[in-house]
């Protein structure tokens, strides 16, 4: 009776024991800061809830605005956040201050990522998104805008129009207006980029701080033409808004996730990682916000629709009219160019 008692006690403890296991792995959990708003809600659905189920984990969220934001906590010696999600120049800049951690590409597989953006301590993700040219289509009909010229040529396409005020990304759609083919931009020819902006600034109604508000002066037809992320445009037309765009001479980017140098999960935040790139999370992106997938292996799972990829900004026929940014040049002009755009928009 006792012998029993002894085997039935042990044999509690030890499924006691794994339950206690199993609990702990379920708690397990890393925090995600990303850009708010309903670019993440959207990733949330597509990225971070599958991703936290497929591992078993809890993922919370956090918002940044930026580099700054990661600076802050990795010099306290105080990081809240497992990884941060940035802007690609941004994590060229931040790997150059030893701010992230080093990815582990022996638990991340790169492969269907373009391996230009998958370095030592960031690699593109979540999304692909563009910058591109859109319109009121009451204004201008059957003859609207098809390039970065037309968007300068306020003669033939009079009204104002609208940019963000940030010259990456303006100044190549400056330099594409005055005749440089998409895949010759850089280096960069700055003079001329800012002597192209010049003509145009007279006609610059708003120059756009916040995503949210280029689609609303676009929606509100406060201007007739705007620089705008495609995202941002597609939401406003399903929602109702009297504008278009075209994905020709559109300017491809992408964002980063980055590990923040003190992080206390970096194992876990890589098998995180590790998840969101996977092609079958990446299919889920357009489902949920009309951003495109960074590993291209997404639409050879067959859960985008092939009827959807001319909606993609990463779709190979939309990828082969575009140009693509190129996040190193930034990475070490960004600070000296700033300063000359500054010095423009306050003239």
């Amino acid at each position: 009776m006792r012998r029993t008692s002894r085997m039935g006690l042990v044999a509690a403890a030890a499924l006691a024991g794994a339950w206690l296991a199993g609990t702990a792995a379920a708690q397990d959990s890393v925090t995600v800061s990303s850009w708010g708003g309903a670019y993440q809600e959207a990733e949330s659905k597509a990225v971070f809830a599958p991703t936290a189920k497929e591992l078993n984990i809890t993922i919370k969220e956090d918002t940044l605005t930026g580099l700054p934001d990661v600076r802050v906590q990795v010099e306290a010696g105080a990081v809240n956040w497992d990884i941060a999600e940035l802007s690609s120049f941004e994590c060229v800049t931040g790997a150059k201050s030893n701010l992230f951690e080093k990815l582990d590409y022996s638990v991340i597989d790169k492969d269907g990522i373009d391996p230009k953006i998958a370095t030592d301590y960031w690699i593109a993700g979540a999304i692909y998104y563009s910058t591109v040219l859109a319109w009121n289509k009451s204004k201008f009909k059957d003859n609207p805008p098809k390039t970065w010229a037309d968007f300068w040529d306020v003669e033939k396409y009079p009204g104002k129009r609208a940019m963000w005020n940030q010259p990456a990304t303006m100044l190549e759609l400056a330099l594409m207006a005055d005749g440089v083919a998409p895949d010759k931009l850089y280096p960069l020819d700055i003079e001329r980029a800012f002597k192209k902006m010049r003509e145009l600034k007279p006609h610059i109604a708003v120059w756009w701080t916040s995503g949210a508000q280029s689609a609303q002066i676009l929606k509100d037809k406060e201007v007739e033409m705007v620089a705008i992320w495609n995202g941002r445009v597609s939401t406003i037309i399903k929602d109702g808004a009297d504008a278009d765009f075209t994905f020709n001479q559109g300017l491809l980017d992408f964002n980063c996730l980055t590990i923040p140098r003190g992080s206390k999960r970096v194992a876990l935040a890589q098998k995180t990682i590790a998840k969101f790139l996977t092609p079958d999370i990446q299919a889920n992106i357009p489902k949920y916000i009309d951003y495109g997938p960074v590993n291209l292996k997404a639409f050879d799972t067959g859960k985008i629709a092939a009827g959807d990829a001319p909606k993609i900004c990463s779709s190979p026929e939309n990828a082969a009219i575009q140009a693509t940014l190129d996040p190193f040049w930034w990475g070490e002009n960004l600070t000296k160019v700033q300063e000359m755009w500054d010095e423009m928009i306050q003239e």
